[in-house]
C-alpha cells in the first residue's frame, strides 16, 4: 500500500499566507484581483502561487467554497426550522448577502454556474440545487408557482446580486428587491 505524503510545513505555510493575501486583495481589488499582487502580499513567487491554485477559479474555490458550502447547509437547517416560504425568503436574503461580498463574485457565480470544467462550478451547482429545494418545498406547500424551478430563481437573485455589486448605491435597497422578487413568485 503507498505510503500517503503530507504536505511539507513549508508548503502548508505559504498556502496560509496565499489566501490570507488572497482574501485581502480580493476584498480591495474584487474577484479579478491580480495574481501577481496576491502573490506578493504573501510573500512568495508566481510560481508557488500556481503550485498551489493552478487557475484564478481554483484560488477562488480554495477562499470561497467553504463559504457556499455552508450556505448550502444553511439551506438544509432553514427548511428544518421555518415553515417552507419562509425559510426560502431567508435564505434568499442570506444567499444575496454572500454573493455581494466581493466585488465581481455574484458574476463569477453565474458565469461558471453553466461551465462544468471551472473549479467553482461544484459549489455554484451546489447553492443552485439547495436554493431549488428550498423553492420546490414552498411549491409543494402551495406557496410559490410552480411554472420555475431553481435555476430560474438562481439566475434572478444572481441579477439583484450582480445590479447591486455594478451599482453600490443600491445595496440599501437589496433586501426590497429580493422582497418584491419573492412577491412575483407567491401563489394568489
Amino acid at each position: 500500500m503507498p505510503e500517503t505524503r503530507h504536505p511539507r510545513a513549508d508548503a502548508l505555510r505559504n498556502r496560509a499566507r496565499l489566501l490570507d493575501a488572497a482574501r485581502a486583495v480580493v476584498e480591495e481589488q474584487g474577484t479579478e484581483a491580480s495574481l501577481r499582487d496576491i502573490a506578493r502580499r504573501a510573500g512568495v513567487g508566481m510560481g508557488t502561487l500556481y503550485r498551489h491554485f493552478a487557475t484564478r477559479g481554483d484560488l477562488l474555490e480554495a477562499l470561497l467554497g467553504a463559504r457556499f458550502d455552508g450556505l448550502a447547509a444553511r439551506a438544509a437547517a432553514l427548511a428544518g426550522e421555518l415553515p417552507p416560504l419562509e425559510a426560502l425568503t431567508a435564505w434568499l436574503h442570506e444567499f444575496v448577502s454572500g454573493a455581494t461580498v466581493y466585488r465581481g463574485l455574484a458574476a463569477s457565480l453565474m458565469a461558471t454556474i453553466g461551465d462544468e470544467t471551472s473549479s467553482l462550478h461544484a459549489s455554484c451547482a451546489a447553492l443552485q440545487d439547495a436554493g431549488g429545494r428550498l423553492l420546490a418545498a414552498a411549491q409543494a406547500a402551495g406557496r410559490v408557482r410552480p411554472d420555475m424551478d431553481g435555476a430560474d430563481l438562481f439566475a434572478l437573485v444572481g441579477a439583484v446580486a450582480t445590479l447591486i455589486d455594478q451599482a453600490p448605491a443600491l445595496a440599501p435597497r437589496r433586501d426590497r428587491l429580493i422582497d418584491l422578487i419573492l412577491e412575483g413568485l407567491r401563489t394568489a
